[in-house]
């Protein structure tokens, strides 16, 4: 497959061509600069990208981005912990939170998830450690893929696990997000500090 053509903004830094999904819009520029690609540790961060994505099925990231600190305030800083005992009264909370995407069958995934996310916790130590586990090799993923070995395993796994909404290709959504991977296109102004980050990176666990 052949390599998209790259973005080019009015700062003349060339980024990946999927920002010119929302040419000239700040946030979602700043969200490809500053942090995609980038790798994390922190498991309410973690947890909150897997719950995000699930989200999204079916809409735009940038819809997602813009209601993301509606969605932190409605799911408690995407503590786990608490958003395992949300109940009932919750969701209808959520049903009625216009900041959110009010979808039941969403909502009460994310709910589900925080549940065998608890459970995870226990065994592994951290949801970094254990998504961690399938980093696939350097240099391993080709660009332009919606999906990889890696994300399918892992996929897989956590399906085993009772998870919800993970599939593949959201799996390698996350994988890009979060620094698992580098898929800043070649030629994207930000590739080289996403390598360096990665580069850098303490892995979980290791």
């Amino acid at each position: 497959m052949s390599p998209k053509p790259l973005f080019l903004p009015p700062d003349g830094r060339p980024r990946c061509a999927w920002c010119a999904a929302a040419p000239g819009d700040a946030l979602y520029l700043h969200y490809h600069d500053e942090e995609w690609g980038r790798p994390v540790a922190d498991d309410f961060r973690l947890f909150e990208k897997l719950c995000l994505e699930g989200f999204q099925s079916g809409l735009s990231w940038r819809t997602i981005l813009t209601k993301r600190e509606a969605f932190r305030v409605a799911f408690a800083g995407f503590d786990f912990h608490q958003v395992a005992r949300f109940g009932d009264k919750d969701v209808a909370r959520l049903l009625l939170d216009a900041g959110i995407v009010r979808h039941r069958g969403k909502i009460e995934a994310a709910i589900h998830n925080a549940g065998r996310c608890v459970e995870l916790v226990q065994e592994t130590g951290s949801l970094a450690a254990y998504l961690w586990r399938f980093e696939p090799p350097k240099n391993s993923v080709a660009h332009n893929l919606s999906q990889s070995p890696a994300s399918e395993a892992l996929s897989k796994d956590l399906k085993k696990r009772g998870w919800k909404f993970v599939g593949p290709t959201t799996m390698h959504a996350l994988m890009q997000a979060m620094g698992l991977i580098n898929d800043h296109q070649p030629g994207c102004h930000h590739w080289k500090a996403a390598q360096q980050a990665r580069d850098s990176f303490q892995r979980p666990g290791s």
